[in-house]
């Protein structure tokens, strides 16, 4: 014997939601958004190596005391692929190198601001590759490194930005994403509602290279 079943009207839904979500998205300058990264994932009083601190912009609006900051850069002698700390001693490393390499002699002659300060270059690094290339490879050995000094379950925060180089765009996030995935990371992208590249400074001229 066969039945004809009888279809009902799906209920639409009017229920209130019982999640408590949560809004991250944020759109400022370095020191406006940093603090409120710190706030999602890295607990107060722990140990945040900053090993390319530069002048602290990332920390203006930080409160004081509320961090234990470690602040080195290739300034105070401090490479970030050569950290002095022990295995699995910091709970947050944050790395913002330059974007741009810059491989020396007349190259690049407008560009010196990049290669005063970061110095990310053959003569500087002993790297024997430049421009986008180079750029990754600090990324991937500074990555390595933090890997070693961090904690279990402890926090790397990266800023980078995509560039073009040699007429190609170079998604510099998606190659960072693959190659610290491979190396174990759990990776978080923040990606800025903004046109220009991620996390990128103000008034700093977007990433190219011949």
């Amino acid at each position: 014997m066969g039945t004809t079943g009888v279809q009902r009207k799906r209920k639409s839904p009017a229920g209130v939601s019982t999640n408590e979500l949560v809004f991250t998205g944020y759109q400022g300058t370095n020191e406006d958004v940093f603090p409120h990264i710190l706030s999602l994932y890295v607990p107060p009083g722990s140990a945040v190596a900053d090993v390319t601190y530069g002048q602290g912009v990332f920390w203006k609006r930080v409160p004081q005391g509320a961090y234990r900051v470690l602040a080195t850069d290739l300034k105070t002698g401090t490479d970030c692929r050569h950290l002095p700390y022990k295995d699995q001693e910091i709970d947050c490393v944050v790395f913002d190198p330059p974007y741009m390499h810059t491989p020396g002699g007349t190259a690049h002659v407008n560009h010196q601001n990049y290669e005063n300060y970061y110095q990310n270059n053959a003569v500087q690094n002993g790297s024997g590759k430049k421009y986008h290339e180079a750029v990754l490879e600090l990324y991937f050995q500074a990555a390595k490194e933090a890997l070693r000094v961090l904690r279990d379950e402890g926090m790397f925060i990266v800023k980078c930005g995509d560039e073009v180089c040699a007429n190609q765009q170079r998604l510099t996030h998606v190659e960072l994403i693959n190659e610290f995935t491979a190396n174990g990371l759990v990776i978080e992208d923040l990606r800025p509602s903004q046109e220009q590249p991620a996390w990128s400074e103000p008034n700093s001229p977007p990433g190219s290279c011949p």
